[in-house]
């Protein structure tokens, strides 16, 4: 949760910010583009921090907490507007990675387990 809210509540609240505009929601095409370009700015930004790229001196400094904050902004746009429930969608791949992937990795041993 951010703040105390929800990802319903994170979905409700952007949708009050598009809805009070008449273009609405982006097509999905639009959007998932919208997404490979926040991506890539994320990428830049973890690129000059833990990567090999310095930022240039005319660059302006961004943070990764930023850039990570438009890539959910778009996330949510495009949830909304194709109706997916953000929290329905997690949960049902949370199972998936709790069923088909839980022997994929290297488990940390508990004490109950040692």
């Amino acid at each position: 949760m951010v703040n105390g809210k929800s990802i319903k509540d994170l979905q409700k609240d952007v949708d009050t910010y598009i809805s009070q505009f008449k273009e609405g929601y982006f097509s999905p095409l639009a959007m998932v583009a919208r997404l490979t370009e926040e991506l890539g700015e994320l990428a830049r930004e973890v690129n000059h921090q833990y990567g090999e790229k310095p930022k240039k001196s005319s660059e302006t400094e961004k943070a990764i907490e930023e850039e990570l904050g438009d890539l959910l902004f778009v996330i949510i746009c495009l949830a909304n507007s194709l109706n997916i429930d953000l929290e329905e969608a997690h949960e049902y791949v949370m199972n998936k990675f709790n069923t088909r992937d839980k022997d994929r990795w290297t488990r940390i041993e508990t004490k109950d387990e040692e």
